[in-house]
């Protein structure tokens, strides 16, 4: 599809309402949830793209940020006549999945994110994010990330999404890193950013990493005082649990979408 300047790849597949939307991160493809996209598909419609200058798009020419990765996505909705829609976001893709859902209210039920930091980042991420952004260090930052993403992980599919990851050169890595910063300073956190939401949305988070106890529990805690969120974390290594678990991550974006009544 073509929208103003930017054209866009993407594939709709499957019958059914609420209708899945599935996001990807920076520097990825819809190859990620090409599995699981499948799967889906069989009993719900389901609709996968790639960003701008991302996958099967072509490149675009300039900079672009947070603002028109949200453009991308409303014209994907608009184009495809999405109605009553669940976004599916893999990691900072859920800073797009959550201004959707200020857009468009009601129309958005539910959103799942996948493999992301919901809570403030640790010291540690904080630097990576300042060093991505620099000329002469973002190729170590983003190899420092993609080893910690793989885990040690050997499998083709998994390979894949990191060569398609590290195909991308160094404009967009900075773009990145200058964009998820950017985001995290302005909200504090994905789950402040959710909870400022009125009202919020049905929230499920699934991931495998990291895996120290004390995330997964900060997320049970907080659970705990909203019920409209809930977090399961899978016995996945990566940080593409889409890829690595595609039946059970299927399974569970199914469960939380087939109770939802479509918006008429």
């Amino acid at each position: 599809m073509t929208t103003g300047a930017t054209s866009l790849a993407y594939d709709d597949l499957g019958p059914g309402e609420p209708a899945l939307l599935l996001l990807t991160g920076w520097c990825s493809s819809r190859r990620r949830w090409s599995d699981a996209a499948a799967r889906l598909a069989r009993g719900r419609r389901v609709v996968s793209f790639d960003w701008r200058s991302h996958g099967d798009s072509p490149p675009v020419r300039g900079d672009f940020g947070l603002a028109e990765l949200v453009d991308d996505a409303l014209a994907v909705i608009q184009a495809t006549r999405l109605g009553t829609l669940i976004p599916c976001a893999a990691s900072h893709a859920g800073w797009v999945a959550i201004e959707l859902r200020r857009r468009l209210g009601p129309r958005i039920p539910a959103i799942v994110h996948l493999d992301w930091m919901l809570t403030e980042p640790p010291p540690a991420y904080r630097r990576l994010l300042s060093e991505l952004q620099s000329p002469e260090r973002w190729p170590a930052a983003r190899e420092s990330l993609l080893k910690s993403w793989r885990a040690g992980d050997s499998t083709p599919e998994i390979a894949e999404a990191i060569e398609t990851m590290r195909r991308h050169e160094g404009d967009m890595w900075m773009r990145s890193g200058r964009e998820i910063e950017a985001a995290y300073r302005r909200a504090g956190s994905p789950l402040r950013a959710l909870s400022a939401l009125r009202p919020p949305p049905r929230v499920l988070h699934l991931y495998g990493q990291p895996a120290e106890p004390e995330y997964l529990q900060a997320q049970q805690r907080f659970a705990h005082a909203h019920d409209w969120f809930s977090v399961r974390r899978l016995a996945t290594r990566t940080h593409f649990s889409m890829i690595e678990a595609p039946a059970e991550v299927a399974a569970e974006i199914e469960a939380l979408a087939r109770p939802v009544t479509p918006v008429t």
